[in-house]
């Protein structure tokens, strides 16, 4: 398993993640535009607005997005998306309730689907009051009236939990506080301006922390580079290309996205937590490399260094791609404006500004081509270098727990963890890998690879099993005594789950025995599933454990429709023990 088809792959998956966001939006568009578009003055349908009631509400962690649908209209879960119109707020993950699958003609596969009624809750995150944020959605009718996509425009007040939406775009969401970084100054900047601002820019992109110890191994390389200076040029221009390239690929899908209709900006692949991922991983086999745990430095980050030019050339190409990809979660001086002003104008023109932003970025490096009395003021090589580059494995390994921070917030700390676990299959992979390399398995080179590949394939995908929609988030409350009282005297049915994050049996029981089945009998019988934490010390919670003759958790209690005293459930659950417990309440 050679290094840099290994690392070739993660730029591959990392570039088909970013790809996939826009897949949804080019769908609706092409939809829209179907022949299953009919003709909306048709007096037997209904307008989109009566025949999809919504209504927002808003709490501390979710803004909830309601539908009461018409009798024989439907809403499709692919078509349904949400955006933070202001600066200060970031929508992080989407949790729908359980809808049913109809076969769609114009896609010709089964496609999710909400009759009657629908719910989405988007956790948030805002330094503001105000919340700005824009609804995308699409109906149709059994009848065969589809609708084209609907945006909405929701206005929303924390401090009293009040929202107001609008059909139209209201003048005051274009309102200068609310606009992308950078446009307040963008109008009033002329395209020499942008592009100047773009090259500085992309200049200081070299200096910024994730990016600057890759470049620095890749400027120390001169001073290992013996070859003549023809060869020398060509190879940073190589380099170069390499840096344009990758710009004008984000480029190209930033304004196809924007033209389709999403609100997104420069970083909006960092909002995909499966790029983040494979970027944590990237980044974690690039400390490896430099620790010299991983042989991948005089193929990928030298310049020439190959008897082979094909190689070499390939090599100076691929680091490049590396320096735009490893440079993408920053955002340097100069580069605001620049982008803000990018965005509104004519693709050409915005895409030569993306040009200039490569060429600032690869910038030293044609410098140090073109300027030979500044290449000879480089170091000299020496055993220092492989000091140095050992020293700059840190920053990388620093940047590997950001991004660990950022899956975390925007997904939970269960994938964060997995994540985690998957950095450790990595380093199993690349250990196996060492071990093996050293007996000199020659003659069974497939069976000798087979463990490092499992590894790397399992730590690949492992996180991506673990990113399904939280049906449980949708369905419990935080548990409260008084809640409890209120609902036993109500008469009504109530499940009680006593857990905390260090349980062990704990999260088995919730993966094993809380199915989609679980979770649809407990609404379909109108079950409130309250929750409590007991992770941190609770006397509320302690008290109903002692209660209950239980010194820890897991709990479990099921209490009947018809009062009376809860049935306490056994601590280690499958899911016929559960649906049988909902079966005893509620009949």
């Amino acid at each position: 398993m050679s290094s840099l088809k290994f690392f070739t792959s993660f730029l591959l998956l990392s570039v088909l993640s970013s790809a996939s966001v826009s897949q949804s939006v080019l769908e609706s568009k092409s939809f829209e535009n179907s022949g299953l578009k009919n003709n909306l003055s048709t007096p037997d349908f209904l307008p989109y607005d009566e025949a999809y009631k919504l209504s927002v509400s808003v709490d501390e962690k979710y803004l909830t997005f309601n539908w009461d649908i018409e009798p024989g209209y439907y809403l499709y879960k692919s078509k349904i998306n949400v955006f933070a119109e202001d600066p200060n707020t970031q929508i992080n993950n989407l949790f729908f309730q359980k809808g049913e699958f109809k076969f769609d003609e114009f896609f010709e596969e089964d496609m999710e689907v909400f009759y009657t009624s629908s719910m989405l809750k988007a956790s948030f995150d805002s330094t503001d009051n105000k919340i700005y944020v824009k609804l995308l959605s699409q109906g149709c009718a059994d009848m065969g009236l589809c609708y084209p996509p609907q945006e909405n425009w929701v206005s929303i007040d924390k401090t009293t939990n009040t929202a107001q939406i609008y059909n139209n775009r209201p003048d005051f969401f274009t309102n200068s506080d609310y606009r992308i970084e950078g446009s307040e100054s963008s109008e009033n900047i002329s395209v020499i301006a942008a592009l100047v601002g773009a090259f500085l820019g992309g200049l200081i992109l070299n200096l910024m922390p994730c990016v600057f110890p890759v470049l620095s191994i890749k400027a120390l390389s001169f001073a290992q580079n013996h070859k003549t200076n023809r060869d020398t040029r060509i190879h940073a221009l190589i380099y170069t290309l390499g840096v344009v390239f990758s710009f004008l690929i984000i480029a190209a899908l930033m304004l196809s996205l924007r033209a389709a209709g999403e609100s997104i900006g420069w970083g909006f692949q960092l909002q995909s937590s499966q790029f983040l991922i494979l970027l944590a991983y990237l980044f974690f086999f690039l400390g490896l490399s430099f620790l010299g745990i991983v042989e991948i430095g005089t193929k990928l980050m030298s310049l020439g260094q190959n008897s082979e030019a094909n190689s070499s050339i390939q090599s100076s190409f691929l680091t490049g791609v590396l320096a735009v990809t490893i440079a993408s979660p920053c955002t340097a001086p100069f580069m605001g404006p620049a982008l803000g002003f990018a965005v509104y104008q004519s693709n050409a023109v915005a895409l030569l500004i993306f040009v200039f932003l490569g060429i600032g970025m690869a910038f030293p490096f044609l410098l140090l081509v073109l300027s030979p009395n500044i290449r000879n003021i480089l170091p000299k090589p020496g055993k220092w270098m492989d000091e140095f580059k050992q020293f700059l494995a840190f920053p990388m390994f620093f940047t590997v727990v950001w991004l660990l921070w950022v899956i975390g917030r925007q997904t939970n700390i269960t994938v964060m963890s997995v994540v985690i676990v998957g950095l450790i299959l990595i380093s199993m992979s690349v250990w196996s890998k060492k071990i093996l390399d050293r007996r000199h398995l020659n003659k069974n080179s497939s069976i000798k690879n087979l463990a490092p590949i499992s590894l790397l394939v399992l730590a690949i995908i492992l996180p991506f099993w673990n990113q399904t929609e939280d049906q449980d988030a949708l369905l419990w409350e935080s548990f409260d005594q008084a809640r409890l009282e209120d609902l036993r005297s109500q008469g009504n049915p109530i499940f009680v789950n006593i857990t905390a994050d260090w349980c062990i049996t704990c999260l088995a029981n919730e993966k094993v025995a809380f199915t989609e089945k679980f979770y649809s009998q407990i609404k379909k019988n109108n079950i409130t599933y309250l929750k409590g934490d007991w992770t941190n010390q609770d006397a509320v919670l302690t008290k109903l454990l002692n209660k209950h003759r239980r010194n820890g958790v897991p709990l479990y209690l099921m209490y009947p429709k018809s009062g009376g005293d809860p049935e306490v459930l056994p601590q280690i659950l499958l899911e016929g023990i559960l649906l049988k417990a909902i079966d005893r309440a509620v009949y």
